[in-house]
């Protein structure tokens, strides 16, 4: 009796299930694709990286090692008012306890990014999965048997028992040492509610029995609901400006920098660099900073910029005689409104500020291209503001306000009074500069084209429809010649980007026919303009037959 060769394979050797090794990779790849990198503590879409500075926070650290070197499950919250630097330090101890191999996780949420909330349990799953292997599987396996279990809209309850809990509960006896997970700025991209309700949900979940012991330490501002929603046995540590050791590590950060500016500029204070400030310039902008490292950090900056004179601009802050110790948030707010009102153009500055908060990010190069005019005050504005607005150095990652006290300080006009900037008006200023740039260069086409001249292809309606009718830009409008929607029309084309260039005409047309916009004549002249151009597009679609979705 023989064997053909398939029969003997099969005697030989065990059976591989090459079809579940297939759907294990496809849910690993399924939970790889949700995973939201920009909460990952350590990521480049997190840069810059802020940590505490060398020999301060001393007292808080020493007791931050003591409770996270216990063996039973410790919670820790770390609460304090914006600008207390509590991401910092949630940094420095992610850094410290990866480097000793216990960290389990981080999300650190973030403005800066648009985030979904809805994330943050697979986010953390991901990162389990490669902090201990062992669990990889078990993760693996859940996500197969439910193929909504990653889903944002999922019960995060299930998701926190399927992806955590009871993966977990297979390294019960398997870990000696205590681990971390760390969440910080809680209160970010939730409502204090829904921050309250995650963090119930952590501590209640994770403490359970026969699991092994995994720290959790959160950071928020000191809300309420938060508080209320903490468990009993939570140790809570609060921040602030009351403290004497973080006034002393404010004026530490201080005097190290300013020594810093001292020494790095020899054209200034000479070589060997003289004294500078002087003790009683020193202790009065000491006091102004109220404790807060982002006050403290933004007048570091604001002092710093090559080519211009620290004194001079250190005279500038001293000079104003407002004191703004008394409330948190007007400090940050006050500060905010000194360094805006000793630029030469204030309004200018806010128009900026309110438009890079509204707009699509873009790198510098890119945001320059489109805010030519102003691109001198715009690089000036970033330094003054480099503590609180992200600006990469090697000019690929994008110009970003990443620090919530500016967004706070930029959308509310309790906070930023006589300079707020309504979104109608950052719509206009966005119109103005997309409109310039579509009239003032060449087009360009495909993989050419800049990210400034792709902005302004998809956006320039949108921020049409949107904005305020003021002079300027009407008076773009009007210099919007036929010729120019040609061009617009014909990069469409190339680009097969015919799609948005309709929605961009509808809202134009509808914006352009509105009773706020018609005031003269010559506003139906620029309306008819574009409503002509909308008809040849669509007469160019049709002719193609191409189906063209037309949102965003």
């Amino acid at each position: 009796m023989y064997l053909d060769l398939s029969q003997a394979l099969t005697l030989s050797f065990p059976t591989m299930n090459f079809m579940h090794t297939s759907s294990s990779n496809d849910a690993w790849r399924s939970l790889c694709n949700v995973v939201e990198h920009s909460g990952i503590f350590d990521s480049d879409k997190r840069q810059p990286h802020l940590r505490c500075m060398e020999n301060t926070r001393v007292k808080l650290w020493s007791s931050l090692r003591r409770l996270l070197h216990r063996r039973d499950q410790t919670n820790v919250w770390l609460n304090g008012c914006v600008g207390i630097e509590k991401t910092s330090i949630a940094f420095t101890v992610a850094e410290e306890f990866k480097r000793a191999g216990r960290l389990a996780a981080t999300f650190f949420f973030s403005h800066k990014h648009t985030q979904i909330a809805g994330k943050i349990i697979p986010t953390i799953a991901y990162q389990l999965a490669l902090t201990f292997p062992r669990i990889r599987g078990d993760i693996i396996q859940a996500i197969e048997k439910d193929e909504f279990l990653l889903s944002s809209e999922k019960s995060r309850v299930d998701q926190m028992r399927e992806l955590v809990i009871n993966p977990l509960h297979t390294l019960r006896f398997r870990q000696e040492r205590p681990y971390v997970i760390i969440i910080d700025a809680l209160d970010e991209c939730f409502s204090c509610q829904e921050a309250a309700t995650l963090a119930r949900l952590f501590v209640e979940m994770l403490s359970g029995t026969n699991l092994p012991t995994i720290h959790m330490i959160f950071t928020s501002r000191p809300d309420a609901h938060i508080r209320a929603a903490m468990p009993p046995g939570v140790c809570q540590i609060s921040l602030t400006i009351r403290d004497s050791f973080i006034v002393q590590d404010v004026h530490f950060f201080l005097r190290a920098s300013l020594d810093n500016i001292r020494t790095s500029r020899p054209d200034v204070f000479g070589q060997p660099p003289k004294p500078w400030p002087s003790e009683a310039e020193f202790e009065t902008l000491a006091s102004r900073t109220c404790g807060l490292f982002v006050n403290a950090a933004m007048v570091v900056n604001f002092l710093s910029p090559v080519g211009q004179c620290p004194q001079q601009r250190l005279d500038l802050l001293l000079r104003q005689k407002s004191r703004f110790c008394v409330v948190i948030d007007r400090d940050i707010n006050e500060l905010y409104r000194q360094i805006i009102a000793t630029s030469e153009n204030p309004a200018l500055y806010c128009r900026m500020l309110a438009s890079i908060r509204l707009m699509q990010p873009l790198p510098l190069r890119d945001l320059q291209e489109l805010f030519h005019a102003d691109k001198e005050s715009l690089g000036v504005m970033l330094e003054a503001f480099s503590s609180v607005i992200s600006n990469p150095s090697d000019g690929v990652g994008n110009v970003e306000i990443y620090h919530a006290s500016l967004h706070d300080f930029i959308k509310d006009p309790f906070c930023s009074g006589e300079l707020y900037v309504s979104s109608a008006r950052a719509h206009e200023y966005l119109a103005c500069r997309c409109i310039d740039l579509l009239t003032r260069t060449e087009p360009a086409y495909g993989a050419v084209a800049r990210n400034a001249h792709r902005y302004a292809h998809f956006w320039w309606g949108t921020h049409l429809s949107s904005a305020y009718p003021s002079s300027e830009l009407r008076h773009l409008l009007a210099r919007f010649k036929k010729e120019d929607l040609k061009r617009l029309v014909a990069v469409a084309e190339q680009d097969q980007s015919l799609g948005p260039l309709i929605f961009n005409l509808f809202e134009a047309r509808n914006a352009c026919f509105s009773w706020k916009w018609i005031r003269s004549l010559s506003d139906i002249v620029v309306a008819w303009r574009i409503v002509k151009a909308s008809r040849k597009v669509y007469r160019e679609v049709k002719k193609s037959n191409t189906n063209v979705i037309i949102h965003k």
